[in-house]
């Protein structure tokens, strides 16, 4: 399958096109707009709800984003959909996938990233398949996790699906991963499984053998997260076909 032309034709907005100075926070509907009036993509992440529902929202924890605390997948998705985004100035609440994409209506293609705790859980990866069946805006989906682009050639066949993918894993989320995992992962070392159509690779590790290897040999697109600054933009512009950016308007 070839990756969609958009893919690598206008920079990705990052949590859409977000400004928390002014009150638009990231992977809210009033972000989405924002980078809706530029014509610029969307790149979204998706979380598990208690009830085996999909909210668009990017922590595990509610603490950094909302007055509330605790696990995401601890609430069902009528109470999280309730939860007031906090410092947002156009009252956004969290929204659900689907009030995410009927707000989308396919004006923009929307990247969207399944979040996963490399557990094995496919519960969110097959509600997401479920939900964007009925969606008929230009869309790819993404994780960090091998099994999930692996479970989408099953679950999704006619799906662009990317993998995401850094050198390092040193975030406090990763660290989750043993050794060995965050190796097989860096090196790619799962392609003959996962397949993927596009690698999303951290602009701070370009250049590097995986990315290169993936474009050259591999004839996938390779997109670069997150770029936020000028050095950034000239990293991502040579060695990278597309940017996913945040804090400026490319």
């Amino acid at each position: 399958m070839s990756t969609p032309s958009w893919l690598v034709a206008k920079p990705i907005a990052h949590r859409g096109l977000h400004d928390k100075a002014n009150g638009v926070i990231e992977n809210t509907i009033s972000a989405a707009e924002a980078a809706i009036e530029r014509g610029f993509p969307i790149e979204c992440d998706v979380q598990l709800t208690a009830d085996g529902e999909a909210i668009v929202f990017h922590d595990f924890e509610l603490d950094r984003l909302t007055g509330d605390h605790g696990l995401v997948v601890e609430r069902n998705l009528a109470n999280l959909t309730g939860i007031d985004i906090k410092n947002a100035v156009g009252g956004d609440k969290i929204p659900s996938l689907k009030q995410f994409l009927d707000r989308i209506a396919g004006r923009v293609p929307l990247i969207i990233e399944v979040k996963s705790k490399f557990n094995g859980d496919l519960r969110l990866t097959k509600r997401v398949c479920e939900i964007l069946a009925d969606y008929n805006g230009p869309f790819v989906v993404k994780s960090f996790d091998p099994d999930i682009v692996t479970a989408l050639k099953t679950l999704a066949p006619h799906f662009t699906r990317g993998i995401i993918a850094e050198l390092h894993y040193a975030s406090k989320t990763d660290e989750i991963l043993s050794p060995e995992l965050k190796f097989r992962l860096a090196n790619l070392l799962h392609l003959g499984e996962s397949q993927p159509h596009f690698l999303s690779w951290h602009v701070k590790d370009l250049p590097s053998a995986p990315a290169y290897l993936c474009k050259l040999l591999g004839h996938m697109p390779v997109m670069t997260w997150t770029v936020r600054n000028p050095e950034d933009r000239a990293r991502a512009e040579t060695h990278a076909d597309q940017m996913i950016f945040e804090g400026f308007i490319p």
